[in-house]
This record gives C-alpha cells, sequence and structure tokens, in this order.
C-alpha cells in the first residue's frame, strides 16, 4: 500500500494539507500508520487550528510532519505532553483540552512500528510533530496494536 494512501484522509469540515512524496515502498502497519497521523492531525487542528502534513525522505527512510500555526508548547513540556493524561491546559473542562491521552497513544502507535515520534517547535510559529519511521518494520510483540 503506497504511504500517501495511508496519509491522505478527507477531514469533514477542517483544513488538512498534504505535500511531499515517496518514491519507495514502505513497509509499515497501514492501521497503526493512519491511526498516528489521525491522532497527530486531530491535535494540530484541535490545538493549533490547521495541520499541514508534510512527507520527506531522510536517509532513505520516509519522514511524516504535521505542523499547526497553533502556539507551540513551552520548551520544558514538550517531552511530558506524551505522559497519559497529561495536560497542557489545566482546567477540568475538557472542551477546552482534551484528555491528555492524544499524544500519549500517538507515541505507542509510532513505538509499535518502530518509528521516532518528536515535538518540535517552529521558530515561524506553531509546532511540528515529526515521525521519522524505520526503514524495517520490527516484529509485533503478542497484543501489540496496529
Amino acid at each position: 500500500m503506497a504511504i500517501l494512501d495511508i496519509l491522505v484522509t478527507l477531514f469533514a469540515v477542517r483544513i488538512a494539507t498534504l505535500t511531499g512524496s515517496n518514491d519507495r515502498p514502505v513497509l509499515t502497519r497501514p492501521h497503526t500508520l493512519r491511526r498516528l497521523r489521525g491522532n497527530l492531525v486531530d491535535n494540530a487542528l484541535n490545538f493549533g487550528g490547521s495541520a499541514k502534513l508534510v512527507l520527506e525522505q531522510v536517509d532513505k527512510a520516509p519522514v511524516i510532519m504535521v505542523r499547526d500555526r497553533g502556539p507551540g508548547i513551552p520548551e520544558a513540556e514538550l517531552d511530558k505532553v506524551f505522559e497519559p493524561f497529561y495536560r497542557l491546559e489545566s482546567s477540568r473542562n475538557r472542551e477546552t483540552g482534551g484528555t491528555g491521552l492524544g499524544l500519549a497513544i500517538a507515541r505507542q502507535l509510532a513505538d509499535a512500528q518502530g518509528a521516532e515520534l518528536v515535538l518540535r517547535n517552529r521558530a515561524e510559529g506553531g509546532l511540528e510533530a515529526r515521525a521519522m519511521l524505520a526503514a524495517d518494520l520490527p516484529e509485533a510483540p503478542a497484543g501489540s496494536i496496529g
């Protein structure tokens, strides 16, 4: 299955764009990659107002980036947001901040297919979630997701 087929999904009323290409076959778990992409795009749309998906190749491995134009995340919090139930917005109102599970699940999904998921604030503003896919798919542990 082509990686672009996995990445492209219609988001009803929201805006998500895709740029880039990959000229090599990618061995992946399609369902897991769709869920990972979905979590990252939802996060970008909910907290950054937009989502731009960019696909590049780095050292022959595909890299999927999801960029938004939101406020970003304080540097000291970039790793903490991958912890389950960790929220930047401190009220208990789910309407303003979600459950704190989206990025934790995204990291598990990335790990399940041998990808590395990192976040960084962009110099021009907003956040970038970068999933660096492995060249080879790891063995799936029993009972794993994907």
